[in-house]
């Protein structure tokens, strides 16, 4: 496979045009200066370790989850450069920079190795949730270590009976006269151990109250105790997967643990979503990376691979057939466009428009999860047999990604919750600030295009809010599409933007007005099916 090179021209632009200028504390020299440092440090020595680690995968062994060889080394090199602190406080040894230099960092990594991202990932998080719900002695024993990278962090939810819907928790916590003590299974547990850290810091949901979600709280469940004594979790299972071979699963059993109470009792699930909401970003960047990670293998096999021949006879590479050539752009396209809207849904986050970041959030965890499973298999495609083979890693590409739209809530799930709590919660505020958000880019650019999508679209409102179940998806992708037609009509008319990703523009702004109608049509035809049932 070509080897990786981080699109660091594309995400700087991406997050200047997504107004990251207006985020707390931007700095843009100071923010392109850290991603290129990050962007030289993954290529040449994280992304390396990406192939061999797919090929060599985890091993458990005497109850110790072993990484791929080569893995505890570069995570040290690159905790002692300070990257697991990036976002954190500097009160407690962090850089305290904002969340989008983080985001850039975060795709960057996903792309040259996402199972060492996967492990190492959920540190901000973590700290995150800590300075919110932790109380003052529990962020000053837990943070400053993960910092330094002596620790590292779960997100200890899932369980076999409890997936999607977390009210089937049965984990139990009981609070003893030694203490809160943990008991239960957890399954899905990204870097559930590892011997790239001295310590976990497992972030437990467990039940300490009635049945439902009001009945959870959260638990900080350290791996190795204050005496160094290794507290009550063990590995049961490294789970064989599809793809992150490198990152280890685990289903984990927690037989009395020692835990600590992190917030109330009864707050665990809202402490939970602190940690998931970003992830959900965080998700869609993985995304966005494995597309923007296909369409460079794809872009640059068939500029070499010689096939065929042109109008005049002789032959040309593959990139000149004209089918070819749409696979490529297509690749393209969807890796530039899922950057965008999840930009656009951080850059709202982090400047106060909870409404707005509160709908795009889904959206973008769809967008960018799909884009990266259909950009790859686009790659695949232009490779011919060579794609269904090990020797161009885009099967690896298409592997990796597919995860993602699977975890932090199905792609169904996150399009359900936008049909539902999206159109309805506050009185429909967070789809009045989309519509809003779309309006103004309308009236700005004074597009007849984006007015008629945005009446298409708020018609379907009017019917999925009657039918949310049954027009979820609909609803879904025809939101997606207009996003995206917002952002390709902003790109086609701003002078700012990269002649290549212009030439994107041209064609997906003829293309999406009438993806839209068609979408929008058939999610009507949906609605009369289920009304005549």
């Amino acid at each position: 496979m070509t080897p990786f090179t981080a699109p660091v021209d594309d995400i700087l632009w991406s997050l200047d045009f997504a107004g990251a200028a207006a985020t707390p504390d931007w700095d843009g020299e100071l923010a392109a200066e850290i991603v290129q440092h990050f962007a030289a440090f993954a290529e040449g020595r994280i992304a390396p370790l990406d192939e061999a680690g797919d090929r060599q995968g985890c091993r458990l062994q005497n109850g110790r989850v072993v990484m791929p060889d080569g893995f505890d080394a570069v995570f040290r090199d690159m905790a002692a450069d300070g990257w697991q602190g990036l976002t954190a406080p500097e009160a407690f040894g962090g850089q305290g920079v904002g969340g989008a230099v983080h985001a850039a960092v975060s795709e960057i990594f996903s792309g040259a190795c996402h199972s060492l991202q996967m492990v190492t990932g959920l540190v901000p998080g973590a700290i995150r949730l800590l300075m919110q719900y932790g109380n003052a002695d529990q962020q000053a024993r837990f943070i400053a270590p993960l910092v330094t990278g002596d620790w590292l962090a779960t997100m200890c939810l899932t369980e076999p009976g409890a997936g999607s819907d977390l009210s089937g928790v049965r984990t139990k916590a009981e609070n003893t006269a030694q203490g809160w003590r943990i008991t239960g299974e957890k399954i899905f547990i990204s870097g559930g151990d590892q011997n790239l850290s001295d310590n976990i810091l497992h972030l437990v949901l467990a039940r300490t109250g009635p049945d439902g979600i009001r009945g959870l709280s959260l638990f900080a469940c350290p791996a190795v105790l204050a005496d160094g004594a290794r507290n009550s979790v063990t590995v049961t299972r490294i789970e064989e997967k599809m793809g992150l071979h490198a990152s280890p699963t685990c289903q984990m059993a927690f037989d009395g643990a020692q835990g600590e109470l992190i917030g109330a009792p009864g707050q665990g699930l809202a402490a939970m979503f602190t940690l998931m909401n970003h992830a959900r970003l965080d998700v869609a960047l993985q995304g966005v990376a494995h597309a923007a990670r296909a369409h460079a293998a794809a872009a640059a096999y068939a500029a070499q691979r010689v096939q065929g021949r042109g109008a005049d006879g002789r032959p040309v590479t593959l990139d000149r057939h004209a089918d070819v050539r749409r696979m490529i752009d297509r690749a393209d396209a969807l890796a530039v466009s899922a950057r965008a809207l999840t930009h656009s849904a951080l850059v709202a986050l982090e400047t106060g428009n909870h409404a707005l970041a509160d709908f795009l959030t889904p959206v973008a965890k769809v967008c960018g999860s799909d884009a990266g499973t259909q950009a790859a298999e686009l790659a695949i495609q232009v490779l011919g047999g060579y794609g269904y083979l090990h020797e161009y890693r885009v099967e690896q590409t298409y592997r990796d990604a597919r995860i993602c739209a699977i975890y932090e809530g199905a792609n169904g799930i996150h399009a359900t919750t936008l049909a539902t709590r999206g159109l309805k919660h506050d009185g429909g505020a967070q789809a009045d600030a989309f519509a809003a958000w779309i309006g103004q880019i309308a009236d700005n650019l004074m597009s007849d295009s984006l007015r008629d999508g945005l009446r298409a679209w708020t018609d379907l409102r009017a019917d999925t809010a009657a039918r949310p179940r049954e027009l979820a998806s609909e609803f879904m992708q025809v939101t997606i599409a207009l996003a995206d037609l917002a952002f390709w009509l902003r790109a086609q008319a701003d002078d700012s933007t990269p002649a290549r990703i212009q030439a994107l523009a041209k064609q997906r702004c003829l293309l999406l007005p009438g993806q839209i109608a068609h979408l929008a049509n058939q999610a009507q035809i949906i609605s009369r099916m289920d009304a005549a049932q």
